[in-house]
C-alpha cells in the first residue's frame, strides 16, 4: 500500500514522495489515512503529523493549514512543518510566554484577529514542545 505524500509551506515544498499511511491532526481530531481514502478537504490544526516510511515512521509539528486527501495522495499546506531536529525548545516556550502574557493582558474589547493570532501562536509552540519532548524521551 502506498500514498503520496506533499507537505508545502509559504516557504518551500517540506516533503514530496510515497509513504505508507499518514496520520494527521485535522479540525475534529486526528485522522489515519490509508491508500484508497474517501476523496476530502480538511482543516488542518496544530499538532503533530506522522507518516510510515520504509517501515520507520517520521513526525512533524504543523501547524495551521489544509489537507486534501484523495485515494492514492494526501497534500497537506500548512504554515509550519518542523522535524523534531529543528525545533528549538527554548525559542518555542519563549514565544509561547510571550502569546500567553500578551494574551493574559488582553482586554475582550481587543481585536478578534489579534487574539486569535496569540492563540494560534500558542497552539503552534504547544505543537513543537509537545513533539520535541516526546521524542526526547
Amino acid at each position: 500500500m502506498s500514498l503520496h505524500l506533499e507537505i508545502v509551506t509559504p516557504e518551500k515544498k517540506i516533503f514530496s514522495d510515497t509513504v505508507g499511511n499518514v496520520y494527521l491532526p485535522g479540525a475534529n481530531g486526528e485522522m489515519g489515512i490509508l491508500e484508497g481514502h474517501a476523496a476530502l478537504v480538511s482543516a488542518l490544526e496544530p499538532g503533530e503529523l506522522s507518516y510510515e516510511k520504509d517501515g520507520s515512521t517520521f513526525l512533524l509539528a504543523v501547524g495551521s493549514g489544509f489537507a486534501e486527501i484523495t485515494q492514492e495522495r494526501v497534500s497537506i499546506l500548512t504554515d509550519m512543518a518542523l522535524g523534531e531536529e529543528e525545533i528549538d525548545e527554548h525559542s518555542a516556550e519563549a514565544a509561547m510566554k510571550r502569546a500567553e502574557e500578551q494574551l493574559a493582558g488582553m482586554s475582550h474589547d481587543h481585536d478578534a484577529e489579534e487574539m486569535a493570532h496569540l492563540q494560534a501562536s500558542i497552539a503552534k509552540a504547544t505543537a513543537q514542545l509537545n513533539l520535541k519532548r516526546r521524542t526526547r524521551h
